[in-house]
């Protein structure tokens, strides 16, 4: 089971690439725009009889614009469909992990990396099917889970190992599960974030690196509601884990918070992301400026999981690295 997992983790891989080189195609030649042909007017000769109309004109073929917008389609729709394929692998990936170590797969970073970014792909296709406007982010999507995915198998793998003691407890699921889950919707908030910054300095006459990357997404304010939309359902999930995390510190260490580097980093993330949402719902400040914060929270994750694993040591430090 644990030689399974691997190798479906490698084949997931190959398939996001897959669906990130379809959305590529299809966002290389999204920009053109589909011509109608106006009809040509009649053309009439002038004879002695009066005027004389030219014989009729044959029917032309199709533009090169419209065959460009099919093939743009398809690729799309390719990018969508292997995003699809890559999601199955990536979740049998981890139900084969789990198998193998015969618990839920969280255990170091290795396998929470995996876990969160199947939460953010598989929120991704409910997104898309929902809304399905929004496809041309799958660029991006596809771009961020072949990184992360990749550096999972490359650098952060570990064998299997049992739980160090501390984990052993019910806890474990109830606590692990909801900062996985929201871990994987800000992994999808970040971006349409980063994208509506984009598109919003592209709209505002930007033409410069890298604002002309987002002159094929969709409009800058639908890309700031799903941010806010993803970030609003996200951060309760998250305050609940933090929450949860303490009573489990509680049961475990004799105290709800001691300011582990890990507690430290979760603390500073929920602060960040409660930032954000009061900055939205503040009408003084920019829908940009709000933004900003938001990635700046996403930042903070990203810290927490790879800097505090990596450099620091604590009661949390479960990354499986030597």
């Amino acid at each position: 089971m644990s030689a399974l997992s691997d190798n479906l983790v490698t084949f997931a891989i190959l398939a996001y690439l897959i669906a990130m080189i379809g959305h590529a195609v299809e966002y290389a030649l999204g920009n053109v725009r589909t011509r109608v042909a106006a009809a040509a007017p009649v053309r009439e000769l002038v004879g002695a009889g009066g005027p004389v109309p030219t014989p009729p004109t044959p029917v032309p073929s199709p533009p090169p614009a419209d065959r460009s917008a099919g093939r743009a389609r398809l690729a799309g729709l390719i990018g969508v469909g292997a995003t699809a394929v890559a999601a199955a692998l990536h979740l049998a990936a981890l139900v084969t992990r789990g198998l193998a170590a015969d618990r839920m797969p969280w255990g170091n970073m290795y396998e929470f990396v995996l876990t969160v970014t199947f939460i953010g792909v598989a929120a991704w296709l409910v997104v898309l099917w929902k809304r399905p406007s929004l496809r041309k982010l799958g660029l991006f999507l596809t771009l961020v889970m072949v990184l992360l995915v990749a550096t999972a198998e490359l650098v952060l793998y570990v064998p299997i190992v049992p739980l160090v003691p501390a984990l052993n407890s019910y806890w474990f699921v109830i606590h692990v599960s909801t900062i996985v889950f929201a871990s994987g919707i800000f992994l999808l908030g970040v971006v349409p974030a980063v994208g509506f910054l984009m598109r919003n300095g592209y709209e505002q006459g930007k033409r410069s690196f890298p604002y002309t990357l987002a002159k094929r997404l969709p409009a800058a304010v639908g890309l700031e509601r799903l941010t806010f939309a993803l970030h609003a359902f996200a951060f309760p999930i998250f305050t609940f884990a933090v929450i949860a995390g303490a009573i489990w510190a509680e049961a475990a260490w004799g105290r709800p918070w001691g300011w582990d580097p890990k507690e430290t980093w979760a603390f500073i993330s929920w602060v960040v992301y409660a930032g954000y949402l009061h900055a939205r719902a503040t009408p003084s400040v920019k829908r940009n400026v709000a933004t900003w914060i938001a990635v700046l929270g996403f930042l903070t994750m990203l810290m927490n999981l790879f800097g505090v694993n990596i450099f620091f040591t604590g009661l949390h430090s479960y990354g499986g690295l030597d």
